[in-house]
């Protein structure tokens, strides 16, 4: 139905737009007097024209820097490198990074500190949907020490270096980015007693007292977002493959949760079709809306004009039997 059907008048109220009508009930032809007054109900529906949509990035994190008595300054950074050579990071204005499923990610964390010969270790490290660390939606990828994903493998490095390359993945359900959160500890060089010398732990329980050695407590730190723009191929886990950093797109992301998003072929094109889609939505919703008020209102006015005869035959009955 259209909306300029039944007499159905439309005014542009600048941000919104306005559809206006009246209802009247019904006058026999063949009545020659009435007894009640005409009904007349005015009625308008206002359908905004504009919709806002907005999304945000949590950019390149700059490097860590923290403190404790023990050990005094000290400071991680974190990054995306290129390739597996671990010299040509993917530079802070290319975030968020777009990668490819099945595509290998190479990332490396670096230990700065006052003190001599520090042991870095990187007790877990896990993917997430965002930079919340504590985020219930994650994916481990390394825990209490232990490697958990098949893909990921450790480069040889030096001992305030941790080099690392995983297949990159995705979220199940509307997620669009993934964060890597890893969790890092200093430890004072040759003690058989710290959690750098314990290394992977199956069973947590087993960890000793901070206490009996000098290292630091963990800490998070994350890199990210990479953005998934579609899928690489198999032939995509050979080495020194290269990480795409063209400028944003959008990509679902695959792990443990709801339900998978299609695949986008840019940000701006995704937010525009977003945008017209909801816009259409809601005026499909409001000009239903619209006209079920003209369906119910006709039945109203219907049945009050049955009411009205019914009690006029009703009176000219009664006013036979008294004649």
């Amino acid at each position: 139905m259209s909306f300029s059907t039944c007499g159905t008048k439309l005014e542009d109220k600048g941000d919104y737009i306005v559809f206006k009508n009246e209802i009247h009930s019904i006058e026999r032809s063949d009545e020659v007097i009435i007894r009640r007054n005409m009904v007349k109900i005015d009625f308008f529906c206002e359908f905004s024209k504009t919709i806002s949509v907005s999304n945000f990035y949590s950019l390149h994190q700059a490097d860590y820097i923290f403190t404790e008595s023990s050990f005094g300054s000290f400071g991680y950074s974190f990054e995306i490198f290129r390739d597996s050579n671990f010299t040509n990071r993917v530079e802070p204005n290319a975030y968020p990074v777009q990668v490819k499923l099945m595509e290998m990610i190479y990332l490396g964390i670096r230990a700065m500190s006052e003190l001599p010969n520090v042991t870095l270790f990187v007790e877990s490290c896990k993917g997430t949907p965002d930079n919340n660390p504590d985020n219930p939606i994650y994916y481990d990828l390394i825990k209490n020490g232990c490697v958990k994903d098949e893909t990921l493998k450790v480069h040889p490095s030096n001992q305030t270096l941790y080099n690392f390359e995983i297949q990159s993945f995705k979220f199940n359900g509307y997620y669009d980015q993934v964060y890597i959160t890893c969790s890092v500890i200093l430890c004072e060089p040759g003690n058989p007693f710290s959690r750098c010398a314990q290394g992977c732990l199956n069973e947590p329980s087993r960890r000793r007292r901070r206490g009996l050695s000098m290292e630091t407590t963990g800490h998070y730190i994350t890199q990210g977002p990479l953005q998934l723009v579609g899928s690489a191929g198999p032939s995509v886990a050979k080495e020194d493959k290269r990480i795409n950093v063209a400028p944003k797109s959008d990509m679902p992301p695959e792990v443990k949760y709801p339900p998978v998003v299609p695949e986008t072929r840019s940000n701006g094109e995704y937010w525009r079709f977003t945008e017209i889609f909801a816009s259409n939505i809601t005026t499909v919703v409001f000009a239903s809306g619209f006209i079920l008020s003209l369906v119910l209102l006709a039945v109203v006015v219907r049945h009050f004009s049955r009411r009205r005869r019914a009690e006029d035959l009703d009176f000219l009955i009664e006013d036979k039997f008294e004649k």
